[in-house]
């Protein structure tokens, strides 16, 4: 490798000849081969390099696997050399050959030197740089996060509360109801019912059905006190505990008429027990499978939200991770906010990182909510991605991809807001509130991640995010890899 190589790259614009010869004495030519590993995630940055030709891709270990993050494929870009300022630095992610190549491999001291040498302002200008930008995203990203875990944390918790709590107080009421039902039959054993009696009771149990639509109070307040006037009338004791019972399963006086034709007074009262205890029984066993499939359906919707047992590039219906994202905004979504859904009933599956997609329909719909104050209209529409052209027909084209409408009442946005909207570390809100995921971040992850596109346009009472998705993932994360 000899000055002409550098020449003509970027970074090196404006060096002089002896100031390029000085820098390649003191460095060295490193070959690309592919699949070859250049440098280690977390290793020490303790060399510089400059990418002169060929390609190098850059991964991050992410839980158990090994992610693309970032492709060097144009020469001048570069990576590494932290420690020429940060003692600490450390290489951000692991770069393995993509395309035959050359790299320039500069020793960070080296680095250093000549930095200050030829600009001295610019080399502690980079210093503090580093430090201070590295303190503060540190402590706001960890700030950011702590509080958005919190806010999930507590939804979540109310969330699995409500059924868990429904569950515990169903199952203390069937324990009571059981000792009941149990209690009757030794009534009616003692009584000596005779089989066809109880064969006849149980026939009239069966026809019991309690209605499955929330009553109207003052119908059941009306049947309950008929109910009572009738158990009166039949020397039942404590006849109004009891109506109350079969007033809730529906039973009219009529009914308990045919159960007096069919046993005689002693054992009516313990009959009657055992059909209302049976009746409750069956209802609040309803009831704790109704909570405990509640919670078991929140905790699949958590686990297929954070994606924490399936791969990172998976073929997926878009429209099951906004529906655990709304499971999981839940808590924000009630009472106020109107969730109304547009799904075309045909959509391409794509090929995406659902886990990163989920970022970002959760920050798109905590947004759209905080613009509504909590109170407003939420539009989610899924199409076909060619479905706005005029030559589509009906039935959606695999490769189409898929455009994704994420619609608010809220105020709207003013244009200078709108502007900056994507912008690195931009933001409108109060600390603590969002969830600290910028629309950068969001950005990243639809445009470089997905090869897709986010836009946003905005007026009072109608603000639309639309994310368009390619159906094919087309493997150009194309980082910012200079900052690699």
């Amino acid at each position: 490798m000899d000055v002409d190589d550098l020449r003509g790259l970027p970074v090196f614009e404006g060096l002089t000849t002896d100031q390029l010869t000085q820098l390649l004495t003191g460095s060295v030519e490193v070959a690309i081969e592919p699949g070859q590993v250049v440098f280690h995630e977390g290793d020490h940055a303790d060399a510089w390099w400059v990418l002169v030709d060929g390609a190098l891709g850059l991964e991050r270990r992410i839980g158990r696997e090994d992610v693309k993050v970032g492709r060097m494929d144009v020469p001048g870009w570069w990576a590494g050399g932290f420690r020429a300022w940060d003692e600490h630095g450390v290489y951000l992610a692991t770069a393995r050959g993509a395309q035959p190549g050359r790299l320039l491999c500069v020793p960070a001291a080296l680095l250093r030197e000549v930095a200050n040498a030829w600009f001295p302002m610019a080399g502690h200008l980079i210093a503090g740089l580093y430090g201070t930008a590295r303190s503060i995203e540190s402590t706001a990203r960890q700030r950011s996060a702590l509080v958005t875990l919190g806010t999930l944390a507590a939804g979540l918790a109310h969330e699995i509360n409500n059924p868990a709590a429904a569950a515990a107080r169903s199952a203390d009421e069937l324990e009571s109801v059981c000792n009941d039902l149990l209690r009757s039959l030794g009534w009616m054993a003692r009584g000596e019912m005779s089989p066809q009696q109880f064969k006849a009771l149980d026939l009239l149990r069966q026809h019991v059905v309690p209605p499955s639509t929330l009553q109207d109070p003052l119908v059941v307040s009306d049947r309950e006190e008929a109910l009572a006037s009738w158990l009166a009338r039949h020397g039942v004791e404590r006849g109004w505990t009891l109506a109350a019972d079969l007033a809730g399963a529906g039973v009219e006086a009529a009914w308990c008429d045919e159960v007096a034709m069919a046993l005689p007074d002693d054992l009516l009262a313990p009959g009657l027990r055992w059909v209302a205890s049976t009746v409750t029984a069956a209802t609040l066993i309803g009831e704790v499978k109704d909570a405990t499939r509640r919670v078991s359906e929140l905790v699949v919707a958590i686990k297929s939200y954070s994606q924490l047992d399936r791969a990172s590039m998976q073929t997926v219906d878009v429209s099951e991770g906004i529906e655990n994202t709304l499971v999981i905004l839940g808590p924000k979504l009630r009472p106020g906010v109107k969730v109304e859904r547009h799904y075309a009933p045909s959509r391409p599956r794509v090929e995406a990182y659902p886990g990163e997609l989920n970022q970002v329909w959760t920050n798109l719909i905590d947004n759209a909510v905080d613009a509504m104050g909590g109170v407003g209209t939420l539009r989610i529409s899924l199409r076909p991605g060619d479905a706005d052209r005029p030559e589509s027909t009906e039935t959606a084209q695999p490769d189409s991809g898929v455009i994704v409408e994420i619609s608010d009442t809220g105020t709207g946005m003013p244009p200078e807001v709108i502007a900056r909207a994507f912008e690195a570390f931009y933001t409108t809100k109060d600390v603590g509130r969002g969830t600290g995921l910028g629309l950068d971040i969001a950005q990243r992850i639809v445009v470089e991640r997905h090869s897709g596109t986010i836009s946003v346009a905005s007026q009072p009472g109608a603000t639309t995010f639309t994310v368009r998705l390619p159906a094919r993932h087309q493997g150009s994360e194309a980082d910012d890899s200079r900052a690699g």
